[in-house]
C-alpha cells in the first residue's frame, strides 16, 4: 500500500477509496451542515476517508445573475465551524492568488478550479501555503498538460497534490470523459480523483445556466474507479432541483450510500 500524504489527520493512500463530497456552493449554514453531517455519517459507516467540499464563492458562473455563494468573508467561517464541530477536513476553491493565504487558515485542501488550472500565479500561491492541493484538469487540457501544473506547484515547494478528472469539451455545451486520462495522470505519482458529477455537466446549455444529465453519475463514477481512480468527487444535495448551483448535475444525497457501497466493491477488485 502506498501512502500519498495526509489531509489533516486523514491518510490518503491507494489502499482504500476516498471521497470528496458536498454541495456545489454554500447556500446557508444550516443546509451546508446538514449535508456534511449526513455525508460524514455515511462515509464513517462504510469506513471511507472523507473530505467535505463546498465553495464559498463560485466566480465562474455562467450568468451574472447566477448565485455565487456568501463570499470569502462569510463563507470561510462557515467552513471553519463545520471543520471544528464535525472534525472533518474541508475543501474549497480559490480563484485569485490573494485568496490563498486567507483560505489556508481554515481549509484542509485548496482546490484549483478547472478553468484556472493553467494559471501559474494562482497555482504557486496555493502551493506556498503548504496545504494539499486538488487541481482539477481543465476541460481544455490533455493529461500531459495537467502534469505541467504539478511541476508548477512543485517549483513552489509543494508535492502534496491530487489531480481530478472532470471531463473534456466535446464541441459546444457538452463534455466527454476519456478514461485513459486516469492512468496517464497517475504517472505523476499523485492520487487521481474522478469527478463524476461535473463530468455529466452540459456547460451553459440550459438557458443561461449549466445543464446536466445526472442519470450517468453512477456510471461515470464506477468507470473511473475501474480505470484506477483513487478517489471520487461528488456534488451532493438533498434536493438537487432546488440547489442554487449545479443542481442539474448533482447526486441526490439519498443516493450517496448505495453508490459508495458499489464503488467500494469495485475498488477492491479494480
Amino acid at each position: 500500500m502506498k501512502t500519498f500524504f495526509k489531509v489533516d489527520d486523514l491518510e490518503i493512500s491507494d489502499g482504500e477509496l476516498f471521497l470528496i463530497a458536498g454541495p456545489c456552493v454554500i447556500e446557508d449554514e444550516g443546509l451546508t451542515r446538514e449535508i456534511a453531517v449526513e455525508a460524514k455519517k455515511i462515509a464513517s459507516e462504510l469506513g471511507i476517508p472523507y473530505i467535505f467540499k463546498a465553495s464559498f464563492d463560485k466566480a465562474n458562473r455562467t450568468s451574472i445573475a447566477s448565485p455565487r455563494g456568501p463570499g470569502i468573508e462569510k463563507g470561510l467561517p462557515i467552513l471553519a465551524r463545520i471543520k471544528e464541530k464535525l472534525n472533518i477536513p474541508v475543501l474549497s476553491d480559490i480563484h485569485e492568488p490573494w485568496q490563498a493565504e486567507r483560505a489556508a487558515k481554515v481549509l484542509s485542501v485548496i482546490q484549483i478550479p478547472a478553468f484556472l488550472s493553467r494559471q501559474t500565479d494562482l497555482l504557486q500561491a496555493a502551493a506556498r501555503t503548504g496545504l494539499p492541493l486538488n487541481i482539477k484538469k481543465s476541460q481544455l487540457m490533455s493529461p500531459a498538460d495537467i502534469l505541467l501544473a504539478v511541476k508548477k506547484v512543485g517549483e513552489a515547494g509543494n508535492g502534496r497534490v491530487m489531480l481530478t478528472e472532470r471531463g473534456t469539451f466535446f464541441g459546444y455545451n457538452n463534455l466527454v470523459v476519456d478514461f485513459r486520462s486516469i492512468p496517464l495522470m497517475k504517472e505523476s505519482g499523485c492520487p487521481v480523483v474522478m469527478d463524476a458529477t461535473h463530468s455529466v455537466q452540459r456547460p451553459s446549455a440550459a438557458a443561461g445556466v449549466s445543464g446536466g444529465d445526472p442519470r450517468f453519475i453512477p456510471l461515470l463514477a464506477a468507470a473511473g474507479v475501474v480505470a484506477g481512480a483513487n478517489g471520487v468527487f461528488l456534488e451532493v444535495h438533498p434536493r438537487p432541483g432546488q440547489a442554487l448551483s449545479d443542481g442539474l448535475n448533482s447526486l441526490p444525497l439519498a443516493d450517496l450510500k448505495p453508490l459508495l457501497i458499489r464503488l467500494q466493491k469495485l475498488y477492491t477488485v479494480a
